[in-house]
């Protein structure tokens, strides 16, 4: 695939897109990359990175692994990703802290919009189809409502945290860190970076890695050979995963983060009104609309620009 320069820098805003959203639990950064017509070309190009690709490194070919493993593509997207997590990262965690409901409210329009964008390109729908988007929600939806439970440290089930947490990240509409959360290791996993317990941050990226190479296997061969299948799948993922993005929420049970802060750790999904009854804060309803409003027609505007950039 020939591109040029202004292609590349796309690519970069795409993963900027991608990584701010994974930093907020409970919107998956595989949701940006399929709106924005780079999903599939993502999971056929970490599934390069395979036997062949590594007797290239060996025998020094380094331009024929480039070439192989689509390397422009992915650095640009990876530099996307760093340098979001560097510069948007930090105002998207600002926001999530103040102003939850505008920020939950814009995302709640992205996603909607963005399950019916990915439901549309279904090709032929019939009993299969309409069944995958029911499994795709329930599994979803079942997967949100799980509370976070105490769980081992022990390497093995630091190695199971990882593989399952990457393969959450590029499924559109689960993120990694709420499967870590869940999973009772966001916390661990966090304290681990901060003071550098390189054991267990080897552990846990080697079970990343497994299980980012493994499952884009799955997907690259789900979505080949049960193409509309696959996509009610994925749709029905991103429908069940907003009963964790509902704007309005009420606090069950929270937890005190490393910095002494308390946080929410289970939380109910509320009408406004109740909203305001329980928390005293206005619902910022207007505002809630119309910040829902902007991230459906954003998506809109996203799949009409990528058109043509992707068949999937």
């Amino acid at each position: 695939m020939s591109r040029k320069i202004k292609d590349y820098i796309a690519i970069g805003l795409k993963g900027a897109a991608m990584g701010a959203a994974d930093v907020v639990p409970g919107v998956s950064g595989g949701t940006i990359a399929f709106i924005s017509g780079i999903y599939e070309e993502l999971i056929n190009t970490i599934n390069s990175v395979n036997l062949s690709a590594l007797q290239l490194l060996l025998k020094g070919k380094f331009k024929e692994l480039w070439q192989a493993i689509n390397g422009n593509f992915l650095l640009s997207l990876v530099l996307g990703i760093g340098i979001s997590f560097v510069s948007l990262a930090r105002v998207i965690k600002y926001v999530l802290e103040n102003h939850p409901v505008l920020l939950w409210s814009f995302f709640f329009g992205l996603v909607i919009a963005s399950a019916i964008t990915i439901a549309a390109k279904v090709t032929r729908w019939d009993a299969k189809v309409i069944i995958g988007i029911i499994i795709g929600s329930i599994v979803a939806y079942f997967i949100t409502e799980m509370t976070p439970a105490e769980t081992p440290t022990s390497y093995w089930f630091l190695f199971l945290s990882g593989a399952l947490a990457i393969c959450a990240m590029i499924l559109p509409g689960i993120s990694g860190s709420f499967i870590l959360l869940i999973l009772g290791k966001y916390e661990y996993v966090i304290n681990a970076v901060t003071s550098l317990k390189l054991d267990v941050l080897l552990v846990v990226m080697s079970g990343a890695v497994v299980g980012l190479l493994s499952f884009s296997k799955l997907l690259s061969w789900l979505l080949s050979k049960y193409h509309n299948l696959a996509i009610a799948i994925l749709s029905g993922f991103m429908i069940g995963s907003l009963n964790k993005i509902w704007p309005w929420k009420q606090v069950v049970e929270t937890f005190t983060d490393r910095h002494g802060k308390v946080k929410p750790l289970v939380e109910d999904n509320i009408l406004p009104n109740t909203f305001q009854e329980v928390t005293g804060n206005d619902p910022q309803v207007l505002w809630a609309v119309l910040l829902a409003i902007t991230g459906f027609v954003l998506i809109y505007w996203l799949e009409k620009a990528s058109n043509g950039t992707e068949k999937v």
